[in-house]
């Protein structure tokens, strides 16, 4: 468990706003609310909760007036947090909110920790260990299908599968339990056949979940796409066109970029950081270089990568190094400047790069921009449609995947005619993995770990 002690923080973000919220949680919440907040009019006696009061806080020592402010109550269980929770809606500015903050940490409560009030809603049963962090992620969602994917997970979603996983799973244990109990009759509690089949359709259906992930990581955290290509070719323009503004310099000045530029594209709903690169040629310029060598280390960690040529141009030496170059990633040859008369042997690409598909475009008018769009979102989501349920987060990936090892595990001992001990044993390790994923675990470090990345205040 937790202290049972009253946590405060600002619950709004830093700087001027036109309201900022302070928020309270504990045993504590409502005495502090009565010691600095006055309703207007007047009117005493304890607040009605789940209502907005207006009011002002003053600090009690000389009642002087901090804010005009409105409060509310929510008493528990009925709260985020399941405890008592006290909220000051003040004018929004740092010197206010920190002032009110400052008088409910001098009247009892203590600093909240980043995270605290969602874990203390987990802590409580409010939520699960899912639902906590898919507040995280909803805060941090960059796209429609983020937030949707967020909002899901918070409204038990994977909780529900991963429960329902679970009973299967006690289903089997118990019949393997049996026959630990009832050795000596001469009941045969665990025919193979069917063991396993129980075993192998439960393995799939969470094999099924695992491989939604990069899906799911890719909507979470955004994709990596680099932009690489010998200089000149448009790269930049190309960032520029698919950005939908002038955010990089254009010259005909080869060796232009030389660090790595990034910016943000939504495709459809699916979050993509553009990486402009420079150039890759053969250069004695040191800055042009490290540039280069940029470059290449951004290639390798690159989710896919658009392959720039310059269309109305035959390909150089510098063009067939770069094949070799992104040879194995996954990606596209974006053959530019189709506005002019094509000189690019195609048959040359075809042989070069016969991994990637061939997009045709002009980054200077726009063409051809809405199919490399489309074509880059499918390359990257790798999957014609949503799985049922989606995994966001590398932790459930991995805690999953000790499930599975554990069912394997459980299914080679069934096939060895192994004690029900031991097949118990290996179904216990599978069922910690799905307990793992809700929260049903008993390591405070990885609880801490968790809510460490959340914001104070949240």
């Amino acid at each position: 468990m937790y202290r049972e002690d009253t946590i405060a923080a600002v619950a709004t973000p830093p700087g001027e706003g036109g309201v900022a919220i302070v928020r309270l949680s504990g045993p504590d919440a409502e005495r502090i609310a009565r010691d600095i907040f006055v309703r207007s009019g007047g009117k005493n006696g304890a607040l009605r909760s789940h209502t907005l009061h207006r009011g002002t806080i003053r600090d009690p020592k000389n009642a002087a007036v901090v804010d005009e402010a409105l409060a509310v109550v929510m008493r528990k269980p009925k709260s985020y947090t399941g405890e008592d929770v006290v909220e000051f809606h003040c004018h929004g500015g740092q010197l206010v909110t920190r002032r009110v903050l400052e008088l409910a940490l001098a009247h009892g409560a203590r600093q909240a920790a980043p995270g605290e009030f969602t874990q203390r809603a987990f802590l409580n049963g409010r939520i699960d260990l899912t639902q906590a962090e898919a507040v995280l992620d909803l805060t941090r969602a960059r796209t429609e299908a983020g937030m949707r994917l967020a909002l899901d997970q918070m409204h038990g979603g994977l909780s529900q599968w991963v429960g329902a996983l679970r009973e299967e799973l006690l289903d089997i244990l118990a019949q393997v339990e049996a026959a630990i109990d009832f050795s000596e009759e001469e009941i045969d509690h665990l025919p193979k056949d069917a063991l396993n089949a129980k075993i192998d359709a439960l393995k799939n259906r969470i094999a099924a979940i695992v491989a939604s992930y990069e899906w799911g990581r890719l909507f979470r955290e955004g994709a990596r796409v680099c932009i690489a290509g010998r200089p000149n070719v448009g790269k930049s323009s190309l960032l520029n066109a698919l950005v939908g503004a002038e955010r990089v310099i254009v010259t005909a000045l080869p060796g232009t970029t030389r660090d790595v530029i990034e910016e943000s594209v939504n495709l459809d709903g699916l979050p993509v950081a553009l990486w402009d690169t420079a150039g890759i040629r053969d250069t004695d310029n040191p800055i042009e270089q490290a540039g280069i060598d940029f470059t290449r280390r951004h290639l390798e960690v690159a989710d896919a990568a658009l392959v720039v040529l310059d269309g109305s141009e035959p390909h150089t030496a510098e063009d067939e190094a770069l094949m070799k170059a992104v040879r194995g990633k996954k990606g596209f040859l974006v053959v530019n400047k189709n506005d002019l008369p094509e000189q690019l042997d195609r048959s040359w690409l075809a042989e070069a790069a016969p991994d990637k598909a061939i997009v045709g475009i002009s980054a200077k008018i726009g063409t051809g921009l809405d199919d490399l769009k489309g074509a880059l979102r499918a390359l990257l989501l790798a999957a014609p449609v949503e799985p049922e349920i989606v995994l966001t987060n590398l932790r459930h990936k991995a805690a999953l995947e000790c499930s599975i090892d554990g069912l394997a595990a459980a299914r080679a001992a069934v096939t060895s005619a192994a004690p029900p001990e031991l097949i118990a044993l290996e179904l216990l390790e599978a069922k910690r993995g799905l307990e793992e994923v809700v929260g049903i675990v008993d390591s405070q470090t990885v609880l801490e770990h968790i809510f460490m990345k959340f914001c104070i205040g949240k």
